[in-house]
C-alpha cells in the first residue's frame, strides 16, 4: 500500500534509468522494496544485491523505484541489479520480458532470427561477406552455406572503391568484387534474389559505404531492397545526423536501419542513435578498422552495459571476433555476434581455383566452428527487452538538423564512421574557441613572419606581361614560403591547435610531398610525433620530398592500395586515425573532408588572399580583375579566392587538371568541369565517378592535382556561379612551367603550372588596363626530377 506497484508491459519506455508504468495492476505477492534499494523481490524469492540467480517463473513484479532488472529466456531467468537515481549499485544488465511478449516493430525476419535466437537460450550469429567475393557466380551459395552453418543475419557487403573503415582483408575483397563485375546495387539485389529461390531464409543486411545508396536514388534503393528479399542497411559512414531521408525511406518500407556505436560514442550520442534504431544495434567492439584480433578488449563489457542503458533493442557486437572462444564471451554480454574477417579468410583459403561448392563448404565449416560459441549461459547480461522499433521521423529529423550549419548551400556536411564522431565534436569544439582567440591569432602571425617569412611577395610578372600583350599579370610568391608551398600556413595552424585539444600524434596525407614536408617540419618545430601517409606512386615520383620529410623525422608511409595517389593516402590516413583517434589529431592538407576541415584549412590559407588583397591596393591602387589558382582539393585556391568572394569586380578562376583529356571519362582531374555530386572521404561534393557511385581511375602529372574529388566550398562556388572552373591538360601545363621558366626566372610547381598556362590564355583576352594574380602555391624543385624524366634528359 505505501508503494504504485506496476508490472512491466510491452512498449515500456525508460527514462532516467527508471521504469515507469504504463498500467498498474494488483500482484498476486505483495512485498515492498525500500527506495534506497536496488534489490529484486520476485514471488517471494529474495535475491541479494548484484548476485546472479536462475530461477523458472511465470511472472516478474518490479517497483517502479527499483531499475533492477531480469536477463530473460523463455526458459531461463538470470537477475542482476542496476541502479536507480541516487543509487550505489553499478548498472550490469537489462532484461526481463518473454519473449513472446517482447515489443515488435515493423515485424519482419530480423525480429524473428533474434526472437528465435532468445528462445533457443543463444545470441544471434550475424555473419558478413561482400558480395561478389570471390566471384558473383558464388555469392548466393555462400549465402546458403552461411544459413545452414548456422547464421542468424547475413551482412552482405556492398563493393565500393573507397571503403576507409575496413582493414586490408575487406579491403581487398571489395577490389577483386569491382574487378570481377560486382560495382553497382542491381547486381548484390540479384544475387540476394536467387539466395532466396534456392532456399536461404534468414535475413540479409546490405553494409556499405553511403555514395553509393545516394546513387542510386534512396526511394528506389529501398523499394528494390524490399522487392529482392532484403531486409535492411548498416551504412559505415552515414551518422544519424545525415540520415533523416534514409530512415524515411526505410520507415516507409518497412526497412531496418541499423545504427553503428562505437566505444567512443557519447551517451548523448548513443541515446539518439538508439531512437534511429528499428531492430538492433551493432556495437563497435574496439576502435579501429574492420580485421580478426586475437583477443576481446577488455573496457568492452562496460561498453555494452553503457549501451544498454539506452535502449532496449538487441545489441549485436562486432570488429575482430576470430574464434568460438571469442564468440562465446560477446555472447554473454549481448544479443548478438558478428564476424565477417575471419570468415573471409577461411573462404580465400580455400583457393583461387576452387569451385563455387568448395568455397561454399569452407564457408559452412567456418561459420558453424564459431556457431559452438553462442550458447549462452544463465548470467548471460545486457539483454534485450525488445525485438523491434518504429523510429520517430520527427526525431530523425530534429537530429538532421545539427548539419545545417555544417554545409556550403547542398555541399559539405560530415559523412563518417561513428568511431570519429566525438574527435570531430572535439575538433569542432576547440576550433569554435580559438578562431577568434586574438591571443591564438598574433601566435599564428607570429609564426607567418618569423617561421614562414610572410607576408610572401607580390612580384609585377612583367616580361610575362609583355610578352602576352594584355592584362598585367601578378605573381603571388607563396613558393617564396618555408618549406616552398603555401601547404606551411595551414600546417602550422593546424598543429597548434593539436597541442591545445591534447593530441600529441600527428598523422596527414600528401600527394606531391609539399604538405608532408610542412607537417613533418612543423611537427619537428613543436615536438609532435609525425606519420605521413603517401601513395606509393607519388612516392616514387616525389623521392625528394619524401627524403626530405625522413630528414624530418616524419615517418613516410607508402599506400600500396587502389592507385596508390592521394585519394588512397586519404583514405589510410583515415583508418589510422579510426584506430588511434584517442591520442591523435589527422592534420588535413587540403579544404575536403568533413565538416569542420574544409573551414579550418580555408581559414589557415586565407592569409594568402588576405596579403593580396591588400598588396593590389598598395601595389596597384586597385583590386585585382581576376585571382587564378589551380584546384586539385583546393586548399591554395580556397585561401586565395575567400577573401575577394564578396568582391563582386574580382573574378575567381580555378584551374583543375585535364591530365590526357576531359573528352575521356577518366585519367583527368577535372572535377568540377566532369564530375557530378556525390559523397567521397566524408563530404557531398563533385566527384569523379561512375553511375554506380565508385570512383573512376584519375591522373595527372602533377601528383598534388590527382584526386577525384574537391572541396566542398569549390563546389559551392561553381553551384552559384560565383567562381569559374576550367581544365588544363598536362601538355598545356608542361608549357606553362617553361614559360615561367623561361619569361621569369621562376621554377613553378607543375600544381602551379596549370595556373600559369590558363592566365596567360586569360591575359592575352583581357584589355592592358585589367590586372590578374597567378597564386603561385608552389615552388618546382620537387619536379625537377620527373620533368627531366619527361624531357629525356638524364640527371
Amino acid at each position: 500500500k505505501k508503494y504504485p506497484w506496476g508490472r512491466i508491459r510491452r512498449g515500456e519506455r525508460r527514462n532516467n534509468h527508471r521504469l515507469h508504468r504504463r498500467t498498474c495492476v494488483t500482484p498476486p505477492t505483495l512485498m515492498q522494496f525500500p527506495r534506497t534499494s536496488a534489490s529484486l523481490f520476485v514471488l517471494g524469492c529474495q535475491l541479494a544485491t548484484r548476485s546472479v540467480t536462475s530461477f523458472v517463473a511465470p511472472r516478474i513484479l518490479v517497483s517502479p523505484s527499483s531499475a533492477s532488472t531480469v536477463v530473460f529466456h523463455r526458459r531461463l531467468i538470470s537477475t542482476e541489479t542496476i541502479s536507480t537515481r541516487g543509487g550505489n549499485t553499478s548498472p550490469t544488465a537489462v532484461n526481463m520480458v518473454e519473449v513472446t511478449k517482447m515489443r515488435r516493430g515493423h515485424g519482419g525476419r530480423i525480429e524473428d532470427s533474434f526472437a528465435k535466437a532468445k528462445e533457443e537460450g543463444k545470441a544471434a550469429f550475424v555473419t558478413f561477406v561482400t558480395a561478389g567475393y570471390p566471384t558473383a557466380k558464388d555469392t548466393p551459395a555462400i549465402l546458403l552455406a552461411m544459413q545452414e552453418g548456422g547464421a542468424s543475419v547475413i551482412e552482405l557487403g556492398i563493393p565500393y572503391t573507397d571503403p576507409q573503415a575496413d582493414g586490408t582483408t575487406i579491403q581487398q575483397t571489395n577490389q577483386a568484387a569491382i574487378k570481377d563485375g560486382t560495382s553497382d546495387i542491381p547486381k548484390c539485389l540479384e544475387m540476394i534474389k536467387k539466395s532466396r529461390e534456392i532456399g536461404l531464409t534468414v535475413p540479409v543486411v546490405l553494409m556499405g559505404y553511403y555514395n553509393p545508396f545516394y546513387q542510386y536514388g534512396l526511394d528506389k534503393l529501398c523499394e528494390d531492397t524490399k522487392a529482392a528479399g532484403a531486409d535492411g542497411f548498416i551504412v559505415v559512414d552515414l551518422p544519424p545526423e545525415e540520415a533523416s531521408e534514409l530512415a524515411k525511406e526505410c520507415n516507409k518500407t518497412g526497412l531496418s536501419n541499423i545504427p553503428l556505436i562505437a566505444p567512443t560514442t557519447t551517451d548523448e550520442r548513443i541515446e539518439y542513435l538508439a531512437k534511429s534504431a528499428s531492430t538492433f544495434m551493432y556495437c563497435v567492439s574496439v576502435t579501429g578498422v574492420t580485421g580478426a584480433r586475437s583477443e576481446l578488449p577488455d573496457d568492452l563489457e562496460d561498453f555494452i552495459t553503457r549501451v544498454r542503458t539506452k535502449t532496449d533493442l538487441p545489441l549485436a557486437v562486432g570488429f575482430g571476433i576470430s574464434t568460438a572462444e571469442m564468440v562465446q564471451g560477446v555472447a554473454n554480454i549481448g544479443d548478438g555476434v558478428v564476424v565477417g574477417s575471419a570468415i573471409i579468410r577461411a573462404l580465400t583459403a580455400a583457393g583461387e581455383d576452387a569451385t563455387t561448392e568448395q568455397r561454399a563448404d569452407a564457408t559452412r565449416a567456418i561459420v558453424a566452428s564459431l556457431v559452438a560459441g553462442v550458447t549462452q549461459t544463465g548470467g548471460a547480461k545486457n539483454q534485450a527487452t525488445a525485438l523491434g522499433s518504429i523510429p520517430c521521423e520527427a526525431t530523425a529529423e530534429e537530429v538532421s538538423k545539427l548539419n545545417e550549419t555544417k554545409r556550403f548551400g547542398r555541399f559539405g556536411g560530415q559523412f563518417i564512421p561513428e568511431t570519429l564522431s566525438e574527435a570531430f565534436r572535439e575538433i569542432e569544439e576547440a576550433y569554435g574557441k580559438v578562431k577568434n582567440d586574438p591571443v591564438f591569432h598574433a601566435e599564428i602571425a607570429r609564426y607567418r613572419k618569423d617561421f614562414v617569412g610572410g607576408p610572401t611577395p607580390l612580384h609585377k610578372a612583367e616580361r610575362l606581361t609583355e610578352m602576352c600583350g594584355g592584362a598585367t599579370i601578378w605573381l603571388k610568391r607563396e613558393d617564396l614560403a618555408h618549406t616552398g608551398a603555401h601547404k606551411i600556413n595551414n600546417a602550422i595552424g593546424q598543429a597548434l591547435l593539436a597541442k591545445r585539444i591534447g593530441k600529441p600524434r600527428i598523422i596527414a596525407e600528401t600527394g606531391a610531398g609539399q604538405h608532408g614536408v610542412a607537417t613533418a617540419t612543423v611537427c619537428a618545430m613543436l615536438g609532435l610525433d609525425c606519420t605521413v601517409y603517401m601513395g606509393a606512386v607519388d612516392c616514387e615520383r616525389q623521392k625528394l620530398n619524401v627524403f626530405r620529410m625522413n630528414t624530418l623525422g616524419a615517418k613516410v608511409v607508402p599506400v600500396e592500395e587502389g592507385q596508390r595517389t592521394l585519394k588512397d593516402a586519404i583514405n589510410e590516413a583515415m583508418r589510422d586515425w579510426v584506430t588511434n583517434v584517442r591520442n591523435t589529431h589527422y592534420l588535413i592538407g587540403s579544404a575536403v573532408g568533413p565538416h569542420p576541415f574544409p573551414t579550418i584549412v580555408r581559414d589557415f590559407q586565407c592569409v594568402m588572399g588576405d596579403e593580396m588583397k591588400a598588396q593590389m591596393l598598395e601595389k596597384a591602387g586597385k583590386l585585382p580583375d581576376g585571382v587564378v589558382a589551380c584546384v586539385g582539393g583546393g586548399s591554395n585556391a580556397i585561401g586565395a579566392f575567400y577573401p575577394f568572394v564578396k568582391d563582386k569586380s574580382v573574378e575567381l578562376y580555378g584551374v583543375e587538371a585535364a591530365g590526357y583529356g576531359i573528352e575521356n571519362d577518366e585519367e583527368h582531374c577535372a572535377t568540377l568541369s566532369k564530375g557530378t555530386p556525390g559523397v567521397l572521404q566524408g563530404a557531398l561534393t563533385y566527384v569523379i565517378q561512375e553511375k554506380s557511385g565508385q570512383t573512376l581511375n584519375t591522373h595527372s602529372i602533377s601528383a598534388g592535382l590527382d584526386y577525384p574529388g574537391v572541396g566542398p566550398e569549390h563546389a559551392h562556388l561553381k553551384d552559384i556561379g560565383r567562381a569559374k572552373y576550367v581544365a588544363v591538360t598536362d601538355e598545356q601545363a608542361l608549357e606553362g612551367f617553361k614559360m615561367m621558366c623561361k619569361f621569369e626566372g621562376i621554377i613553378p610547381a607543375l600544381e602551379t603550372s596549370h595556373a600559369i598556362y590558363y592566365a596567360i590564355q586569360l591575359a592575352k583576352t583581357l584589355g592592358k588596363d585589367k590586372d590578374i594574380v597567378i597564386n603561385m602555391s608552389g615552388r618546382g624543385d620537387k619536379d625537377m626530377p620527373q620533368v627531366a624524366k619527361i624531357m629525356g634528359v638524364e640527371i
